[in-house]
């Protein structure tokens, strides 16, 4: 029999959101399982060090300044990538806004800006990919979607409700695009404790409140997010597509 494969070496990626947090952490995961990594965001100084780092580690890496909000930015910049390296096999689209907001409260403003990014520049990254993918026949997108995205957590409609459209736009475009060798997934993590997160994990009152609904007991790391991304961009998950592996343990199965 065949065995999977879960190596990535010699495949080209972009991670979006590269130059913090879990993308940070997903950039640096994606190099060591042998992939060259564009990581992309609008800090370029910050995706400067990041690269630094990934070859310090014996890796590659490219960064490419985007702002994914603005969508006229994103295929110039995909097609950059292509140039570099000579091709794209993995588009991870990790940028995202997260805020809290009482319903009641939420601005257009708030919900412009959420959605500008977490579904706006998500599709358009999607898209971007997709040109570039479908002629060659291969091609692995894995969104990062959320719990928040298949349950209601209080405060937080605007950031719900756009990853429940990543949800769908996720199945969408699998079912458009699989047929021509490029999957469309998502990963849907729990709380993950972050530099960005750290302040709210931290407080013991708050920590206890979030670890109380997660059936295992601990809240997330960013390596457990990077399992499940590598998965899903490697060769052993050519006939997953369409799917939100969730990454929560627990939540949202009760």
């Amino acid at each position: 029999m065949n065995y999977p494969r879960f190596d990535l070496t010699d495949q080209v990626a972009i991670v979006t959101g590269a130059s913090k947090g879990i993308g940070y952490g997903l950039a640096k995961a994606l190099a060591h399982a042998g992939a060259k990594v564009a990581v992309a965001a609008r800090d370029l100084p910050a995706l400067q060090k990041l690269a630094w780092e990934i070859e310090e580690e014996g890796g590659t890496a490219y960064p490419l300044e985007l702002d994914v909000r603005e969508a006229a930015q994103i295929q110039p910049a995909f097609e950059r990538v292509t140039t570099h390296f000579g091709k794209l096999d993995i588009v991870v689209n990790n940028a995202g806004l997260g805020a809290n907001h009482a319903a009641v409260d939420v601005t257009e403003a708030d919900w412009d800006d959420m959605m500008n990014v977490n579904l706006k520049g998500l599709f358009f990254c999607c898209q971007a990919a997709g040109r570039l993918m479908l002629p060659n026949g291969y091609g692995r997108i894995v969104n990062m979607s959320s719990q928040a995205s298949v349950v209601g957590i209080r405060d937080h409609a605007v950031y719900c409700a756009s990853k429940g459209g990543v949800n769908q736009l996720t199945r969408v475009l699998a079912l458009e695009w699989s047929a021509n060798g490029v999957t469309v997934n998502a990963v849907g993590p729990t709380f993950i404790y972050t530099p960005g997160t750290a302040e709210r994990l931290d407080n013991p009152e708050y920590r206890a409140g979030v670890v109380a609904r997660i059936p295992s007991g601990q809240v997330g790391t960013i390596t457990d997010v990077a399992g499940a991304v590598i998965y899903l961009a490697s060769p052993a998950a050519a006939l997953v597509t369409g799917t939100i592996l969730l990454v929560d343990g627990g939540w949202t199965a009760q």
